[in-house]
């Protein structure tokens, strides 16, 4: 029982053997124990591989074709221009940190108050990109346009020319005193106009002295808004001011729902009124149908239901 154990220990060593040098073999020619299927081992060994061919070396022997010394080149390394290369937007890094540092070397100069600084033009997020090649946010190039705005405030007479030299960056190439408002006026036909927008609706309003009769789109303020308090809404600043049977309306309103379209209204009438009896501001301000409310719906987000709204947490 013993001996024939043996044997056939022996006989499975002398098999495994076999195989490695097999294996071995093949390893020493250049071949994997791995063949793609429907392609045998014999095939394999008979195919000649072409040599293969590495990447020409870089030649740090010269620089400028001048040499250089091969003590030298083992000490040295490759090193960015930059400390930001490595942050993905070295631009903006590197922009943004020349900010900070004016900032805080000039930060004591005297100032002058926001309303009396000089007028600039800085550049648009789009062009900025468009500059710096770079993802860089609106968030975070805001942040440059705030340190460009408290440098801006330094007292002209004091202003360091390293600062005019780092704005210039920045700025457009335009007269921000060009891009003007064009003054509104009543025409021939005692007409004055204005426009009005709230969310995504627009109101252009015609306003003519009258008996208190308003139109939108060729239809009464009736007919076009159903709800009570968007008529009111539409005509508050001929309520406000009691002039509400001394004027004509007639408008035209486009896009969003009917509580967007009489907000709108309400902008454009005012400026149409201010065109008529300037004298009207402060009472019109007070009302609040001066200033345009700039809220929009905020968007959905994914993972949510809306806006903000999440979905429901169920344990289990």
């Amino acid at each position: 029982m013993k001996a024939s154990s043996l044997s056939i220990g022996f006989r499975r060593a002398t098999c495994s053997f076999c195989r490695l040098s097999r294996q071995a073999q093949y390893e020493s020619n250049g071949f994997r124990s791995f063949h793609p299927p429907g392609v045998s081992r014999r095939h394999l060994a008979t195919t000649t591989t072409s040599p293969v061919t590495a990447a020409p070396e870089l030649n740090f022997s010269k620089r400028d074709g001048k040499p250089i010394d091969e003590r030298l080149l083992k000490r040295v390394r490759i090193v960015p221009a930059s400390p930001s290369y490595f942050s993905g937007k070295p631009v903006f890094t590197d922009g943004l940190l020349s900010m900070q540092a004016l900032l805080r070397k000039f930060q004591t100069l005297p100032c002058v108050e926001p309303n009396d600084a000089p007028r600039v033009a800085w550049k648009r997020f789009r062009e900025y990109l468009g500059q710096v090649n770079e993802p860089v946010k609106a968030a975070k190039y805001h942040k440059i346009i705030q340190i460009l705005q408290r440098l801006n405030r330094i007292h002209p007479s004091l202003m360091p020319e390293e600062v005019t030299e780092a704005m210039k960056r920045y700025k457009r190439d335009v007269n921000p005193h060009d891009n003007q408002a064009k003054p509104s006026f009543v025409d021939e036909n005692g007409v004055s106009r204005g426009l009005g927008r709230r969310k995504t609706s627009t109101a252009r309003v015609w306003l003519v002295e009258g008996e208190g009769e308003v139109l939108v789109n060729g239809k009464t303020l009736t007919q076009t808004f159903g709800k009570l308090h968007d008529r009111e809404s539409a005509i508050w600043a001929l309520k406000a001011t009691n002039r509400t049977d001394k004027y004509n309306v007639w408008a035209l309103v486009s896009g969003g729902g009917t509580t967007g379209q009489a907000e709108a209204l309400t902008l454009a009438i005012a400026k149409a009124l201010l065109v008529q009896e300037p004298l009207l501001k402060p009472a019109l301000r007070r009302a609040g149908c001066v200033t345009r409310d700039p809220r929009i719906v905020e968007r959905k987000k994914p993972g949510h239901l809306k806006a903000r709204k999440m979905p429901t947490w169920v344990k289990r």
